[in-house]
């Protein structure tokens, strides 16, 4: 068998079974799957070792991960490498505290405690080393307080506490069947440490502004942990049993009773160092946002549909992670509600989702389309509670909510029931649901164009009147609408005459020095200059970057500062005033090429002239998020290459340094004779 055989095995395993829509029975997929690394762990114990436990480049292991943690115990007991279990577990758990990625860590222990509860359950004896792990973990979480001066306490000690409770429900029937006492014990500590901790809420960082359930109790009051800590309870008073993790390891309990396992041995947290009391409030606040970095929360759960629409779910299937193979999840209970909430949540999530929205939307997209007859009525019913609450939305999640539907109805056709909210139209023009669908519709006709867009909402006419106007651009020197011939349109083309016969930016910039400037003056000069190539760049976003990246320095040279610049983006706003895309687009490649300065940027999106916009288009805000984002991104480039340079340039001290020890060692066993060197008699 080649590796890339054995390592397809490992990331399929129990895939063909009937739970996941296969034809085989995960038992014998499973013995197919041992009988295959059987044979090659006398070549290759090693890689099949780092395979099976490198979790964090298997995305689609999590849900498979019951059959893996069936398996490797499997392959622990009947072979002579019985400290392959001893390695393993060293290595998940190490592997399992750094890094940036708390979902994949809190999953590594995930693995560490189904294989350890396997063993343990077959063999019918106590393995301290699972419990000894949750004490290491629950005592690091309570051994220093920010009290005691480190405000990274509680991050870490979040983090040390997830682990545990993420455990539980994968081995909290056997933990509980052979080990009541020292579980309890467990909860108990941790029940310990949640009663010195403090609540941790970010207001900044709510999706809504007023969260209220249907217990009339606002999700704020709940923080993801003290969550997950009540659903724990509810699972403990009902006897840890959980119908949807399944249990295929009961099906080789004979063969693992004769089978040993070996303690983990002593695991030791990483500890962080005691801060003096003495600092200032701003290096604490930077130890605290470094810890919250380093161990991050998990993502808090956007309650978008009312309980009846899952009330069969037991309080800890909620927090069940959906995967790639979200469809075929086999659990006992209809859980489209429960993706679509995780997705949302994600999506929506502050400061910024796991990945880029548009994994979200290609992800909605593939279930509507695998699961047509449920999950599309899903995904309308958490459109339409969401439009219910989007006054309370954040403004960042509302953009991208808008963002989101716009391009999803795109790829079903632009089919929606608009007649549903053509009474937006009687709202003021700011209400944030007539907001939401006006920038819907200018969205879609982005990406489609204005006629298809028309005919979406022909069962709700009244609503033509939230599309932007059909012609997108203005060109001041156009004679299509029977305007007068003026001295500055012969100006303007005599500017596209030569931009036709490629005369370079010098030229066009020496021709208005010597032809425009001196007798129509800088606002004059500055509306021909970008009325006409814009005109000329508008046939499509190609032509717009050849003329930015031939004339561009045009702009530069007439705008040089920023009063100019400001000038020069409300000339570009003119031009495009009926296309706030093209307006984005326009200043964000400017910007690309340093025609335009951040500043500039945020002083036009806050003049006087734009403020009046700030409720009723989302379109200052994309504007300014780009400036912004670009901004930030050049800091970080240029951090990282500072970073760079200042370890080459200690790289070439420290060579410098050596090469100077070398000449003076050298040198030291030199003589001179006659005033020549020679070697001398110590060399």
């Amino acid at each position: 068998m080649s590796g890339s055989s054995w390592r397809g095995l490992l990331l399929r395993i129990g895939e063909k079974c009937p739970e996941y829509g296969g034809n085989t029975d995960f038992k014998e997929h499973i013995e197919f799957c041992h009988s295959g690394l059987w044979r090659e762990l006398e070549h290759s114990r090693d890689d099949i070792l780092d395979d099976a436990l490198d979790l964090d480049n298997c995305d689609r292991i999590w849900i498979l991960m019951r059959f893996l943690t069936v398996l490797w115990p499997l392959i622990i007991v009947e072979t002579q490498y019985g400290s392959l279990d001893h390695k393993s577990q060293l290595a998940v758990f190490k592997g399992a505290l750094p890094g940036n990625n708390l979902s994949i860590r809190v999953h590594k222990v995930d693995f560490l405690t189904q294989t350890r509860s396997i063993l343990r359950c077959a063999v019918k004896f106590f393995n301290q080393g699972l419990v000894v792990l949750f004490e290491t973990l629950s005592s690091a979480a309570t051994s220093v307080d920010e009290e005691k001066g480190n405000p990274s306490w509680q991050p870490r000690a979040d983090f040390y506490v997830t682990c545990i409770l993420s455990c539980l429900p994968w081995g909290g029937a056997e933990l509980n069947e052979q080990v009541p006492e020292e579980i309890e014990r467990v909860m108990v500590a941790i029940e310990a440490y949640l009663s010195i901790r403090k609540h941790s809420s970010d207001v900044g960082f709510s999706v809504f502004e007023e969260d209220d359930d249907e217990t009339g109790k606002t999700d704020s009051e709940k923080d993801f942990l003290e969550d997950l800590w009540d659903r724990i309870q509810d699972l403990s008073r009902n006897g840890w049993k959980l119908d949807s993790v399944p249990r295929p390891h009961l099906s080789f309990e004979a063969r693992l009773v004769a089978g040993k396992s070996h303690d983990i041995g002593p695991i030791s947290c990483p500890q962080q160092p005691h801060l003096p009391s003495t600092l200032s409030e701003i290096t604490l606040g930077k130890e605290k946002h470094e810890a919250e970095s380093k161990y991050p929360q998990r993502i808090h759960r956007l309650n978008i549909f009312p309980a009846n629409k899952i009330e069969d779910l037991q309080p800890i299937d909620r927090r069940k992670e959906c995967a790639s193979y979200m469809v075929g999840l086999p659990v006992p209970f209809r859980y489209e509600y429960l993706m679509a909430e995780t997705i949302f949540s994600q999506l929506l999530l502050l400061p910024h989702p796991p990945f880029k929205p548009m994994y979200y939307t290609l992800v909605i997209i593939d279930l509507c389309k695998a699961v047509p007859g449920a999950f599309p009525a899903v995904v309308v019913g958490a459109v339409r509670a969401l439009f219910e609450r989007i006054a309370d939305l954040d403004m960042e999640c509302r953009t991208r909510l808008i963002l989101w539907f716009s391009h999803h109805l795109s790829n079903f056709q632009f089919i929606w029931p608009w007649e549903e909210w053509a009474y937006v139209l009687d709202l003021p023009k700011w209400a944030p649901q007539r907001v939401f669908v006006q920038e819907v519709l200018e969205r879609e006709v982005c990406l489609s164009y204005w006629d298809k867009v028309k005919q979406s909402v022909e069962n709700a006419p009244a609503l033509e009147e939230l599309l932007p106007p059909k012609r997108g651009l203005d060109f001041k020197y156009s004679t299509e609408d029977g305007r007068e011939i003026t001295g500055q349109y012969s100006l303007s083309e005599e500017l596209r005459g030569m931009v036709k016969g490629r005369l370079s930016a010098r030229e066009v910039f020496s021709w208005m020095e010597e032809n425009v400037l001196p007798s129509h003056g800088f606002e004059v000069a500055l509306k021909i200059v970008v009325q006409t190539l814009l005109d000329i760049g508008s046939k499509s976003f190609t032509h717009l970057i050849t003329v930015l990246e031939r004339y561009g320095q045009v702009f530069a040279k007439l705008c040089p500062d920023q009063d100019r610049q400001v000038m020069l983006i409300t000339e570009v706003s003119s031009y495009w005033k009926n296309s706030t895309q093209l307006i984005a687009i326009a200043i964000d490649r400017m910007m690309g090429y340093r025609l335009i300065s951040t500043l500039a940027i945020v002083r036009w999106v806050f003049s006087p002239s734009k403020i009046e916009q700030f409720h009723t288009s989302d379109h200052p805000w994309e504007i300014l998020g780009n400036a912004v984002g670009k901004a930030y991104n050049r800091i970080r480039d240029l951090r990282k290459e500072i970073s760079s340079l200042k370890k080459a340039v200690a790289l070439a001290e420290e060579v410098a340094e050596k090469a100077k020890a070398e000449l003076e060692y050298a040198e030291s066993k030199l003589s001179l004779v006659d005033g020549e060197p020679v070697l001398g008699e110590n060399l």
